[in-house]
């Protein structure tokens, strides 16, 4: 063993991958800070991943209670809680699914100002 490293026990795992555990001694201490539930948090790069919707879509669904609403972690710093997103979509799902989600209506080509329809010009 080279200066520096530290002993771990190698254990195998399926797939071939191998798991590496901290001796007992290295290993955190589970206290009263690992029962409290652990709430992560996304920024708007990051939920731009996950709901492909614009901004100001966003803004106005938080507005009308349709969407997570933001907090501000600092007066810079706007994120929005990672379950209350996932549910959302989870329920977005479940909603499209069951077939409830109102579509919107395909655009009436006919009254279009510019680029009318060759239909139009015919008649």
């Amino acid at each position: 063993m080279r200066r520096g490293e530290e002993s771990a026990a190698v254990a195998p795992m399926q797939g071939g991958q191998v798991e590496r555990s901290q001796s007992p001694e290295r290993q955190p201490q589970l206290g009263v800070s690992s029962a409290l539930s652990f709430r992560r948090t996304i920024r708007r790069t990051e939920l731009h991943k996950m709901v492909p919707l614009s901004g100001t879509t966003i803004y106005d669904m938080e507005r009308r209670g349709e969407f997570p609403r933001r907090f501000n972690l600092t007066s810079r710093c706007v994120v929005w809680d990672l379950a209350e997103v996932e549910a959302w979509i989870e329920a977005r799902r479940k909603f499209s699914d069951a077939a409830q989600m109102k579509r919107a209506p395909f655009p009436d080509v006919r009254q279009r100002k510019r680029r009318p329809v060759k239909a139009m010009l015919a008649s």
